[in-house]
């Protein structure tokens, strides 16, 4: 009878170790879907979108950097999903008059590239239709289906990746080797490197080759460092809000 008792409790014992891991492998499960595509191009875009300054930058190294304000808002969704936010940047004392205007483009990475999310940029085709865009009322804005007759000529394309454990930044990444056909100042080509930061910090680093590779636009020193305005903040209407900067810290995998 006692060999018989040892061996139930033995029996016993392996059958709740059994349960306790088959209980923790479907927790871990279910945390590592938690994460999916289309949540890293949605988090990418909340970052992107909002009023930025770098202000402490110029402060830092005035010879090099200027104070330049870049605002950023939703401006439509493509049938497929893929995010349109309208961007321009100006001169903190003149914000009225932006210098740069495009549209942002964001979506998940192809399945075959190494990459998390993509963001392509594109020249619009009426500027002086969108400046302040993002200062205006919704009803004098152009409608979400002028949006999308409005995006022209292609620009660049950036993959952004995760960033591994231990470093500053959330996402980072790149245009492909040899950059994008570029003509302004001289330039045949030209390159883009961005960074998403936590606390919605975007460091942006756009430069202009010419033929020899010399460069002939851009700030040489390193990238902008483009900091959120304080109580700056829009209704952006990408889906339910997430505390993804833990969950992008920690090591998720993405359902396909």
């Amino acid at each position: 009878m006692e060999s018989d008792s040892n061996g139930w409790s033995r029996a016993r014992g392996l059958i709740v170790k059994t349960l306790v891991l088959i209980g923790g492998a479907l927790l871990l499960k279910r945390l590592t879907k938690s994460t999916t595509r289309w949540d890293h191009a949605r988090f990418v875009a909340r970052s992107l979108s909002g009023e930025k300054f770098s202000r402490e930058q110029a402060s830092r190294n005035p010879d090099s950097y200027f104070n330049i304000r870049t605002l950023t808002c939703p401006a439509t969704e493509m049938a497929d999903g893929s995010k349109v936010l309208y961007f321009e940047q100006a001169f903190w004392r003149t914000p009225q008059k932006p210098f740069r205007q495009r549209f942002y483009m964001v979506k998940p990475c192809r399945k075959d590239l190494k990459c998390d999310v993509e963001i392509s940029t594109y020249a619009i085709r009426d500027m002086d239709e969108y400046k302040n865009f993002c200062d205006r009322p919704r009803d004098q804005r152009p409608l979400p289906e002028e949006v999308i007759d409005d995006v022209a000529e292609h620009l660049t394309t950036i993959h952004l990746k995760r960033c591994e454990r231990g470093k500053r930044c959330l996402y980072e990444g790149s245009t492909p080797p040899g950059g994008f056909p570029n003509s302004w100042n001289g330039a045949t080509y030209c390159t883009s490197e961005l960074s998403v930061l936590k606390n919605n910090e975007i460091h942006t680093w756009d430069r202009g080759y010419d033929d020899d590779g010399n460069q002939v636009w851009g700030v040489k020193e390193g990238p902008y460092e483009f900091k959120p305005a304080p109580g700056s903040s829009f209704n952006l209407n990408f889906g339910p809000s997430q505390p993804m900067e833990k969950r992008i810290e920690g090591s998720f995998v993405l359902e396909e």
